[in-house]
């Protein structure tokens, strides 16, 4: 019989993980408990994604609100320029909680009529009825209450967050002015020391702020880069990518997360004898329709994959084919014809007219969004993803 299923995706089940956990043999067990109760079998090519935060809370990599506060004070000094964060209540606001209390006076610039994953601060259409030039008009927040009202709320969340980032950083006995603008270089009329909160543009923010004069100039990628007495660190996104763990600690995106892949592929093929890839996950890479958010606020999709996940997609379009180069053959021919073409395609359709409108992606962000979907990020409890047959195609019987 003629193969019935392509692609499957399998969300397991997984115990509460704790610091010091043996995360390998955890994913190992979890799997293995699986799919000899399921009754199914691995292949070579399937993928095991890891959300990363079972990673990260496996290696205990976390700091805490205090280490923030010493680390950017001894950065950046009492008085700070913020530009660009995000607007969320797990993420930024609980950073902005350390760097308000390492300061005594913050300039908080906040990008709009959304910020950089699209949450809103204003109805774009009223922002356009007023006649706001979002590339050239800064606004105080008396002019934004004045425009726009005392409570905008977020259409998901229902959160005031111009409201709230000001609380926060009160409660911390930090004096705050906040600006609406979109030029980072606004803040520089306030402040010459400068912090910039903006994730996948956050090169170019630094680069523009240092030409303008900024005396100093770090991102959340530059805080907790170091351990301070035995705290998590990662030297290499810092603050970016982390997600609150209590009122007065942050779980930080996770560190050396190539040995993880490394040993739980090791593991899988020591017990199955089946070489598969594995890697962990985040956010996935994806836009909402309705609410205009990007999902991605983690820095990368995924922190570390093992190596057969290097790439994109080498895939033909096959309703173009079946529409155009094999119109005229009847069903089976067709289908026949279809897999024949298939098996003999280029390695490589970079640039290839074949390929038109397949999804230039790299695998590691269709993966992680794949996985992400999956799991969820709430109370579904399957922090660890299976995926067969995605590297299967229509020929493959």
């Amino acid at each position: 019989m003629s193969r019935t299923v392509g692609t499957t995706v399998r969300g397991i089940r997984a115990p509460i993980i704790k610091e010091g956990d043996n995360l390998v043999e955890i994913v190992a067990k979890s799997l293995k408990d699986s799919w000899e109760t399921e009754k199914y079998n691995l292949h070579d090519k399937d993928v095991v994604g890891i959300t990363e935060s079972l990673v990260a809370r496996a290696q205990g990599n976390y700091v805490t609100i205090d280490n923030i506060a010493e680390d950017v004070n001894r950065k950046l000094g009492d008085e700070i320029g913020v530009v660009l964060p995000i607007l969320s209540r797990n993420r930024f606001s609980i950073i902005l909680k350390g760097l308000a209390r390492g300061v005594k006076k913050m300039y908080l610039l906040l990008s709009y009529p959304c910020d950089e994953v699209g949450n809103h601060l204003m109805d774009i259409e009223k922002m356009d009825e007023l006649g706001i030039n979002p590339y050239t008009d800064v606004l105080s927040e008396k002019k934004y209450r004045e425009l726009f009202g005392a409570v905008v709320a977020h259409k998901f969340t229902g959160i005031d967050y111009v409201q709230m980032y000001r609380e926060i950083a009160e409660q911390e006995k930090a004096e705050i002015e906040i600006i609406l603008a979109n030029d980072p270089r606004e803040i520089l009329k306030f402040t010459k020391n400068i912090l910039t909160a903006d994730i996948h543009t956050r090169k170019r923010t630094k680069r523009i702020l240092k030409q303008a004069g900024a005396e100093k100039v770090i991102g959340l990628d530059d805080l907790c880069t170091e351990p301070f007495n035995g705290s998590g660190y990662n030297k290499d996104y810092g603050l970016l990518g982390s997600n609150k763990s209590t009122e007065e600690r942050i779980k930080l995106f996770p560190r050396n997360g190539q040995i993880y892949v490394d040993e739980i592929q090791k593991k899988i093929k020591d017990l199955t004898g089946k070489e598969i890839e594995v890697m962990i996950y985040g956010d996935g890479a994806f836009k909402d329709p309705v609410g205009k958010i990007w999902e991605l606020a983690d820095p990368v999709v995924s922190p570390a994959y093992t190596s057969g996940l290097i790439g994109t997609p080498n895939e033909l379009k096959l309703k173009y084919f079946a529409d155009n180069k094999f119109d005229g053959l009847e069903s089976q021919e067709m289908c026949k014809a279809m897999k024949e073409f298939i098996r003999n395609k280029q390695d490589d359709l970079v640039g290839s007219m074949d390929s038109q409108g397949t999804t230039p992606r790299q695998l590691t962000d269709l993966l992680g969004s794949l996985c992400d979907l999956t799991s969820g990020s709430g109370d579904k409890g399957t922090p660890i993803i299976l995926i067969q047959g995605y590297f299967d195609n229509y020929a493959v019987e």
